[in-house]
């Protein structure tokens, strides 16, 4: 089966053509700058990556653009080819626990919720609908980045603001990187042959931690929308509210001026005027002050949550695991993290630290042999998720109709 994977952003499209269940990536690329003068697209073609501009006004030209691309560099020899799309929703609110396929009440259901996440959604929407425009024979599925997390009981949940907010408004914990916990929950539930306890530490530009009882997440970092709980690579992460009413008064400011210095320019972006960590890694190395500072403050946090979810999985952790962008490939985080948790045991073997770089190939366990814990560092994949919970869907469907 073809089966295309999609994450759509409000100005971009990313994907991968899947053959499965053999889980082979056929071709991949994304489509940036949509609704832009500058829209470009690039696409991998056996060996080769191709990279053009073109006039992306809305998802439509980006998904016909796509289509085009297939057919033309004999990717696929028609559209029928492809049997089904996964899409990766922001935002499932807490109407989906797991990914389901989209029929029309699915649509104006995820419609409803889009104001949970008006950046996000409206653009997963209409990259629905420009698919099902494009090749109405494929079958369409929404996998939520919410839906891992739907498992939290409702005292964790639940904020202590009145509860009628909660009732008329569905304000409450949600979590996001949910597809990103549950590949990794699912990778070591092969690894260690059980349903294991887990903290899964997602360090990427945006960042999340999440604890995970034999197989099932339990609590996780992110709130009611992803600026919640640690600091970011831009995003504050978790602070005192008064602080927003503070500012305004003092700049002179509205709302919304204050929401974009919250999380464009706040966490790692906000004390040293940088969020991609191979630049702060090389500013650690010359000792720049403001960046020992934020990676202090950084590992504080990411500490924080590791000894709460230590405590709330009553001592019995399986395995502590790092993944995303930072989790994968910054050694200095992750020492700087685990040399914090020797109260509690664990221990780092630094050579294995230094050589576990996920995009040089390398993902394994990080701890030394007296760690009380094992620390892993693994790939995530969540396009890879998307791929196989739309592949499960369609493929349980067709045995039903068979």
């Amino acid at each position: 089966m073809k089966l295309l994977s999609i994450n759509a952003g409000s100005s971009t499209l990313k994907f991968r053509l899947y053959e499965m269940p053999e889980e082979k990536i056929l071709t991949k690329g994304a489509f940036e700058c949509i609704g832009t003068e500058n829209g470009e697209y690039t696409i991998r073609v056996g060996d080769k990556k191709i990279h053009k501009e073109a006039q992306l006004d809305d998802h439509n030209d980006a998904v016909r653009i796509l289509l085009e691309e297939l057919v033309s560099n004999h990717i696929v020899t028609n559209l029928n080819e492809i049997e089904a799309v996964g899409h990766r929703i922001v935002h499932g609110g807490n109407k989906y626990s797991k990914s389901v396929e989209i029929t029309r009440r699915v649509l104006k259901e995820i419609e409803s919720i889009s104001d949970l996440a008006p950046l996000h959604n409206p653009a997963a929407i209409n990259g629905v609908r420009a698919f099902m425009e494009a090749i109405p024979n494929a079958s369409m599925v929404a996998c939520f980045d919410t839906a891992f997390h739907q498992t939290i009981e409702d005292a964790d949940y639940l904020y202590p603001i009145p509860y009628e907010w909660y009732i008329k408004y569905d304000v409450r914990k949600y979590g996001f990187h949910g597809l990103s916990h549950k590949f990794i929950t699912e990778k070591m539930t092969s690894i260690l042959k059980k349903k294991p306890n887990l903290i899964i530490c997602h360090i990427g530009n945006g960042a999340s931690i999440s604890a995970i009882k034999e197989g099932v997440c339990i609590d996780t970092s992110m709130g009611f929308t992803p600026n919640a709980g640690i600091m970011m690579g831009t995003r504050c992460g978790d602070i005192d509210y008064s602080i927003i009413n503070y500012i305004m008064k003092k700049e002179e400011r509205n709302l919304e001026w204050v929401d974009h210095k919250l999380n464009k320019d706040s966490g790692l972006q906000g004390i040293t005027g940088m969020n991609d960590l191979r630049d702060i890694d090389r500013a650690y190395y010359a000792n720049d002050q403001k960046v020992l500072l934020a990676i202090t403050m950084y590992t504080n946090k990411i500490v924080d949550y590791i000894a709460k979810y230590f405590v709330k999985l009553g001592g019995k952790v399986d395995a502590i695991c790092f993944t995303a962008g930072g989790g994968e490939n910054d050694d200095i985080i992750r020492k700087e993290t685990i040399q914090k948790l020797y109260p509690l045991g664990i221990s780092i073997d630094e050579d294995k630290n230094k050589e576990t770089i996920v995009r040089k190939g390398c993902e394994g366990i990080i701890s030394d042999e007296n760690s009380s814990i094992p620390v892993y560092v693994l790939a995530t994949d969540e396009e890879l998720m998307i791929a196989r919970d739309t592949y499960e869907i369609i493929n349980q469907k067709k045995t039903i109709n068979e």
